[in-house]
């Protein structure tokens, strides 16, 4: 059976069945997979059945941007918003940024300094100061995604953050740094 719009093989059984007479007479609404296109065919067997289209997975959970895992040093402080329309911020607790691209990163702290609150809400702001080879940029990230992992004494936070406002110069120095990354070039030149 092919659809007689497309002429494509990937027919299935629509999921709007047909009027009850046609039913029982053995014809059937059928889907063209292909282009979407919904007649009727004899089928009085009902041998022709429903299939989902195939999703790829990899397509679903593919990246804006390639990821680096990164071991930079990073100062990292709650933002708070004031009145007057100027931000402050807490005191910067040492981490590190784990994994980094240019629409966000993985920083790991041990958050002695902020309440498991502050580091749990999805959407908080946090300004971080991140040392890389070269330079240091700044930048505002919200979290996406936190989790605490480790034993007893050596545990620490894991945050998923997402870039929300970072300079020009900021991002022309992230920029670089991933470029050095992307074609393998050494991160610290010695001599």
């Amino acid at each position: 059976m092919r659809c007689p719009r497309c002429n494509s093989k990937r027919i299935q059984r629509d999921y709007d069945d047909a009027f009850a007479l046609a039913h029982l007479a053995g014809m059937r609404k059928v889907l063209c997979n292909n282009c979407g296109h919904v007649f009727h065919r004899f089928d009085p067997l009902s041998k022709m059945r429903r299939a989902p289209t195939k999703v790829d997975v990899k397509a679903s959970r593919r990246r804006l941007s390639p990821r680096y895992v990164a071991h930079l040093p990073t100062a990292i402080s709650l933002l708070y918003d004031s009145t007057d329309g100027k931000a402050t911020y807490s005191s910067a607790s040492q981490g590190h940024c784990e994994s980094i691209s240019k629409n966000g990163m993985a920083l790991s702290l041990v958050g002695s300094r902020f309440s498991e609150n502050d580091l749990t809400q999805v959407g908080r702001l946090l300004f971080v100061r991140i040392h890389l080879p070269e330079t240091t940029i700044e930048g505002v990230v919200s979290i996406l995604n936190s989790r605490r992992i480790g034993e007893d004494k050596k545990k620490k936070w894991y945050l998923g953050v997402r870039i929300q406002q970072i300079s020009d110069e900021h991002k022309a120095s992230l920029n670089a740094y991933l470029t050095k990354r992307q074609h393998g070039e050494p991160l610290i030149i010695s001599e």
